[in-house]
């Protein structure tokens, strides 16, 4: 099967959070089971070409927008240790600026600058000579590809036979624009557009546009499906997954347990695994002498961890409501790595001044860190409004760290309540959005930390758990020959 993944974020190039882990994840297991894979993706300017060996390429496309042509030079390159190859957009107006969606308020003109992206995709397929059964969209910033692939393209030969798939991350961004903007620059008559795919609320909307125009429609994980089905999580888009329940459903993200794995991890003090877990605290006393003086780097003290945006959706206000009466008394230390909001950094750092042995604050994205302060923790915090899916906790269970989280989305999906009595579960799950929810959930996942025989329990029934992006990929296959099939086609023969 000929598979063109187009997005905004593709780690390891271009990461803000977990639709970059996935898009590369999936690219991979895809490529391993013997699929042909091209990924497209934009060449931002804080893209470091040297490290990743991508390279410029002779070949520079024309993109039809608006009643001209505008243009870009292809860059190549590959995902680390394989030979699927991704392929960069260079564009100084549009992508050549730091960051990638220009946080924390976003670019004003990113509707005009995934357009771009959108209808270069397509046209990329012809300059590099591959026929996608499958194009792949993710997120409202390439809902335009599967408008242009059932319109402007429609019987192009290239893409008569291409099925379209779009993938919802996060709900919540759902690209808005003005019609009088964005219409005519993709080519769509503006007079037909009250009531049309592209329409909500008087705006065009990209989530919608998305929804409407694929063949079919995931999203990261079974309970998020149903969340922004039937209640208010579907932030307005509810009835139209519902006009399109039929081609709607969840499919749990997976892990890359190559990058994710405590056994081969480069970016950790010290390796280990469910034989050799004593050799987890080597890497909680590397944190702690890299942050605390030694006179308090006792391992007694449970190390909570956060690796997050610092947003709202997060529950940072829910750690903020909590986390003083737990490192006030010396019951625990909490290591935060993230960064978002000011409020949310100022409100930390002011923490960490307050107890610089307890409250271990880092902010900025820091990939390595990421590894570090997973290995180190005894719990991961996720006290999430909502979750999508999350891939953090999905690393932390791998890791032996064991998740304290809101039952929520993927959240749901993936970690149980401990059960003493059977010993079964694999962490602490709160329901109530409030800080004394979360409290009560920390407080009883601090009790089984001072029983051996529970806590040993607990981190390997977690370790055991099996949510790799082999299994994700598997399910996306499916939906692909669905979609094939939705089309007319015969999937088997792909």
């Amino acid at each position: 099967m000929n598979i063109l993944a187009v997005a905004a974020e593709c780690s390891p190039f271009a990461k803000i959070g977990g639709l970059a882990d996935v898009v590369s994840a999936l690219a991979k297991e895809w490529h391993g089971l013997g699929h042909s894979v091209r990924v497209v993706l934009p060449k931002y300017g804080n893209i470091d070409c040297q490290r990743w060996n991508i390279k410029p390429t002779s070949s520079v496309v024309a993109v039809p927008i608006g009643w001209w042509q505008e243009y870009t030079r292809l860059w190549r390159g590959v995902l680390p240790g394989t030979d699927v190859p991704v392929y960069f957009l260079e564009s100084r107006d549009y992508f050549d600026r730091a960051g990638i969606y220009g946080d924390p308020d976003g670019y004003p003109d990113n509707d005009r600058r995934f357009l771009f992206l959108s209808r270069a995709a397509l046209e990329i397929a012809s300059s590099i000579d591959f026929v996608p059964d499958i194009i792949h969209a993710h997120d409202w910033h390439t809902a335009f590809a599967l408008a242009f692939l059932k319109s402007h393209y429609r019987f192009h030969p290239r893409f008569a036979r291409t099925a379209g798939v779009f993938t919802i991350h996060n709900i919540a961004f759902q690209g808005q624009s003005d019609p009088r903007r964005i219409l005519p620059l993709a080519n769509f008559p503006l007079d037909q557009f009250p009531g049309s795919w592209f329409e909500h609320d008087g705006a065009v909307n990209l989530m919608k546009t998305g929804i409407m125009f694929a063949d079919k429609i995931t999203t990261v994980s079974p309970t998020y499906a149903r969340e922004i089905r039937w209640t208010s999580a579907g932030m307005g888009m509810q009835p139209y997954l519902n006009l399109r329940g039929a081609d709607f459903l969840g499919v749990l993200n997976g892990a890359d347990y190559t990058e994710w794995d405590p056994q081969t991890d480069p970016h950790i003090a010290a390796p280990y695994g469910i034989e050799t877990l004593s050799d987890k605290d080597r890497n909680k006393a590397g944190l702690l002498e890299e942050s605390v003086p030694p006179h308090d780097r006792t391992l007694e003290i449970p190390i909570l961890g956060m690796v997050s945006r610092l947003t709202a959706q997060k529950g940072i206000d829910l750690l903020l409501g909590c986390i003083e009466q737990f490192v006030r008394t010396g019951r625990a230390r909490f290591a935060i790595l993230g960064s978002g909001e000011a409020r949310y950094e100022h409100a930390l750092h002011r923490l960490g001044r307050r107890y610089p042995t307890r409250v271990l604050v880092y902010t900025g994205y820091n990939a390595s860190l990421s590894h570090h302060v997973i290995a180190s923790s005894d719990f991961l915090v996720m006290p999430s409004l909502f979750e999508p899916c999350g891939l953090t906790q999905i690393y932390a269970l791998r890791y032996g760290t064991v998740p304290i989280v809101r039952a929520t989305g993927g959240l749901a999906d993936t970690v149980e309540e401990y059960d003493p009595v059977t010993g079964t579960g694999t962490g602490f799950t709160f329901g109530e959005y409030s800080a004394s929810a979360f409290a009560r959930a920390i407080e009883r996942a601090l009790r089984y930390y001072r029983h051996p025989v529970h806590w040993n329990r607990i981190r390997t029934n977690g370790m055991r758990q099996d949510f790799s992006a082999t299994k994700s990929a598997q399910q996306y296959l499916n939906v692909f020959r669905w979609a094939l099939e939705k089309i007319g086609r015969n999937p088997n023969s792909t």
